[in-house]
C-alpha cells in the first residue's frame, strides 16, 4: 500500500487496515518460521506498510 492510498483513508479505515495487516505479518512471520516462504520479500512489504499506517496515525494524533 503506498503513502499516497494511505493518506486517503480515515482514521477509522486506518485502524481496520493496521489490524489487518498486522495480522498478515504474525501469519507470514509464522508460516515462514514453519517452512520457508516463496517470497520472502512479502514480509518486508507488509511490515513497511504497517509502518506507514502507523507513522500516518501519528501524524493525524499530532494534529488534532
Amino acid at each position: 500500500m503506498k503513502q499516497v492510498d494511505i493518506k486517503d483513508l480515515s482514521v477509522d479505515d486506518l485502524t481496520e487496515k493496521l489490524q489487518e495487516q498486522k495480522s498478515i505479518l504474525a501469519k507470514l512471520k509464522l508460516g515462514h518460521a514453519v517452512s520457508p516462504l516463496e517470497n520472502p520479500a512479502q514480509i518486508k512489504q507488509v511490515r513497511r506498510t504497517v509502518a506507514r499506517i502507523n507513522t500516518e496515525l501519528g501524524k493525524r494524533a499530532l494534529q488534532a
